[in-house]
């Protein structure tokens, strides 16, 4: 018991100085959702300054920080340190990395990789799921490959970063570049970027009425459910990510159903809200909202 008990209090530290970091990442930073679709596409010069020094500061701590051998059995506890670690993520990707780029193979030398910090310079990432069943995997510490995706909505690329336990340790194996098309999602991640980007299209892609589950604002316990009409959507529904969002595959089978849960969920807040599309008649409607 006292063992397990170290163990636990190890790993606790060490998540603690983990999100530090990442506190100090999103400082100052542009959040990168926003309530209503953009209007103008002109690229804006970023005036905003942001010392880099308890940054840097903060990584090298948590590079002393040896990871707590739990955090191997479950992919999201390995992978916000993964992401958080210059040091870890060099010993914990195969080199040479196979990198597939249109049907063609390239071999990563170490010093060709740059530190990736994924999602983490933000307060959120985004998951996708067929149904509610389907998002119990994320929980299921059995699951030996995964694979992350970064999918960049303006230029439609997906970049698949592909990760497999071996001998009890995550290890990141090849990663494969491709295009939006190709994509199990395809269908729904060109509806999405339409949504967040066309307000008129948002709207007609609303179901009327909109059915809603929040917190209940007179006793501020528990949930409520009600209904929105599309035109308050824009008042009341979530910031939503327009230009890159992350999935994460635990190994859930995508198929071609008519149902797509998009999921924002906080790195540091634990707040989640969840958006329900399916498809009718050939087209996609948000036909609930969860928050």
């Amino acid at each position: 018991m006292q063992e397990i008990t170290k163990q636990g209090m190890k790993k606790s530290r060490y998540l603690v100085v983990v999100g530090l970091v990442f506190l100090f990442m999103a400082m100052g930073i542009t959040a990168c959702r926003d309530k209503k679709p953009p209007v103008d596409e002109t690229p804006q010069v970023d005036t905003t300054k942001v010392d880099t020094t308890e940054v840097d500061s903060a990584e090298n701590v948590i590079e002393e920080t040896p990871m707590p051998k739990a955090a191997d059995e479950l992919f999201d506890d390995f992978f916000f340190n993964f992401a958080a670690n210059r040091k870890l993520q060099r010993e914990r990707i195969q080199f040479p990395l196979q990198v597939v780029s249109g049907g063609k193979t390239t071999l990563m030398q170490p010093g060709q990789w740059q530190t990736d910090h994924f999602f983490m310079n933000q307060d959120f990432y985004t998951l996708i799921f067929d149904s509610q069943k389907q998002m119990e995997i994320v929980k299921d510490t059995t699951v030996g490959h995964v694979v992350v995706e970064k999918i960049n909505l303006g230029r439609k690329s997906v970049k698949q970063y592909v990760f497999d336990r071996i001998n009890g340790q995550w290890r990141m194996t090849s990663i494969n570049n491709g295009g939006v098309y190709q994509n199990q999602n395809a269908s729904f991640l060109n509806f999405y970027q339409k949504f967040v980007t066309d307000s008129t299209f948002q709207t007609e892609s609303i179901n009327d009425p909109l059915k809603f589950v929040g917190p209940d604002p007179e006793t501020d316990q528990g949930n409520v459910d009600g209904i929105l009409a599309p035109e308050q959507f824009a008042t009341f529904g979530p910031e939503l990510p327009t230009g890159e969002i992350y999935n994460i595959i635990y190994g859930q089978k995508y198929t071609k159903t008519d149902q797509k849960i998009f999921v924002i969920r906080g790195i540091a807040n634990g707040l989640e809200t969840q958006l329900t599309f399916k498809r009718v008649d050939g087209k996609w409607k948000l036909v609930k909202l969860i928050i």
